[in-house]
């Protein structure tokens, strides 16, 4: 009930303007099914953007968290550069996720640049491991106009948190929670949902129960159980959960691991959204974990001049004709 009437409640944040480009991404995405390619003037309808490069955690198959993705690392995002993205797509947005690599609240100027979207009449989401949510966070979260907030949880122990999220403490994660849940009934808003995710590993797989029981304890909206992104799981990972309906890979004939999902020649991401990075880069979508495929730079030109591009027009052509030529499709767990 809660989540219906959250989307009820946020019906206001479409016009006939964003429901006009939606109507054109959407037809233009139909017909490339029928291998017809056209890209008409339309503008995405979300946008992922990068508040901060960086983390104060280690989870093993975070491009972050391991070492693996940046040379250099502890940028934020400036809210300058966040304000002239909003305001160039503001009028067929629907939505802004905040988060993309790093830590969001590592950015001392998030709730700010939430607060400056929703007053665009833009939906908000953004994704957090809560270890930076004290009171007066929380506070400024709810006030902020935050309509989704994530908080991951991957264990109901310490011991088994800490398997994956390496250097956080489940019990600032628990609490951040309550006191969001508290901040809220203060001000009497619905917003933000809070949804605790739960990513289901070998590790934690026999704690199912137990989250489910937590997140009902805590008060938060809603649970997430949701399947985990793994590198070089072809042969096998020591992560991969022996639950068939949460694991995104399965044993070949071969004894190689492979994805579930079937690659197909189409990728409704790269007609409907987008990724700003921490310096400014426009990548197709958040599998791009090391910039590969950047269609342009928003500090050198416009954010549509970036997304219509040679590159990005290119980008999309060869998505329909061999999508497993690229090897940031073959984690992807979109099935459109």
């Amino acid at each position: 009930m809660r989540i219906l009437s959250h989307f009820l409640n946020n019906l206001h944040y479409l016009s006939v303007k964003k429901l006009r480009n939606y109507y054109k991404l959407s037809f233009s995405y139909i017909l490339s099914y029928f291998g017809v390619y056209l890209f008409n003037k339309f503008y995405p309808a979300f946008i992922s953007v990068e508040p901060a490069d960086f983390c104060q955690l280690a989870c093993p198959e975070c491009p972050v968290g391991n070492g693996k993705s940046y040379s250099k690392r502890g940028r934020t995002l400036s809210l300058e550069h966040f304000k002239e993205s909003v305001d160039e797509l503001k009028e067929t947005l629907v939505h802004v996720i905040f988060y993309f690599q790093g830590e969001p609240l590592l950015n001392r100027n998030l709730t700010e640049m939430i607060a400056y979207t929703h007053r665009a009449g833009i939906y908000t989401s953004t994704s957090t491991n809560a270890q930076l949510i004290d009171e007066r966070t929380a506070e400024k979260l709810v006030q902020s106009g935050l309509d989704k907030l994530i908080v991951s949880i991957d264990g109901t122990t310490q011991a088994t948190y800490e398997k994956y999220r390496i250097g956080g403490k489940l019990e600032k994660a628990v609490n951040a929670v309550k006191l969001l849940v508290a901040a809220k009934k203060r001000s009497g808003r619905t917003n933000p949902i809070i949804e605790i995710q739960f990513l289901v590993l070998k590790t934690n797989e026999h704690q199912l129960d137990e989250i489910k029981k937590l997140t009902k304890e805590t008060g938060a909206d809603r649970l997430s159980l949701k399947s985990a992104q793994l590198y070089d799981f072809e042969n096998g990972h020591e992560l991969l959960t022996t639950i068939d309906r949460y694991a995104r890979y399965k044993k070949g004939k071969e004894e190689k691991w492979y994805p579930k999902n079937k690659w197909r020649n189409h990728c409704l991401r790269l007609w409907s959204g987008a990724v700003v990075t921490i310096n400014g880069e426009v990548l197709p979508c958040c599998f791009d974990k090391e910039s590969a495929f950047s269609f342009g730079n928003i500090h050198e030109k416009s954010f549509y001049a970036c997304w219509t591009s040679p590159k990005a027009m290119n980008f999309r052509k060869r998505i329909l004709k061999n999508r497993k030529q690229f090897d940031i499709c073959r984690n992807c767990s979109s099935k459109k």
